[in-house]
């Protein structure tokens, strides 16, 4: 075909061909890819990963987190033992910081500047 300029275009055709493809899941399951080992229980694990993996999913975060929080009261414990509880702990301080907290009008609706909480402490 020509236009008006003389230039000839030509028009191409484009056929679809339908290809047939069978989709074969990942051996280790979605998610995962062919050049890696599985994440299930293999030979390599110990007997303990092979327990807790049997186990229900709760149960076994509980544990840890449990376990995490006493490992992590040890600094604590030793501190204690050895000096006590904080400063801020003790009743002056408290009755100091509660007057400044007033002075200073903090949380005036519900807290320690609220009528309720004055009239509580005048009555003590």
């Amino acid at each position: 075909q020509s236009d008006d300029n003389g230039s000839t275009t030509t028009t191409a055709t484009r056929s679809a061909i339908m290809v047939k493809v069978w989709y074969e899941p990942p051996p280790y399951g979605p998610g995962t890819s062919l050049n890696r080992p599985g994440y299930g229980i293999g030979p390599q694990r110990t007997q303990l990963v092979q327990q807790l993996s049997r186990r229900p999913q709760g149960m076994v975060i509980a544990g840890a987190c449990v376990a995490f929080v006493a490992v992590a009261y040890i600094p604590v414990m030793i501190r204690e033992s050895k000096h006590g509880l904080p400063f801020t702990f003790s009743p002056e301080y408290q009755a100091a910081t509660r007057a400044y907290m007033r002075y200073h009008n903090m949380n005036p609706i519900y807290g320690i500047s609220s009528k309720t909480a004055r009239a509580a402490d005048e009555a003590h």
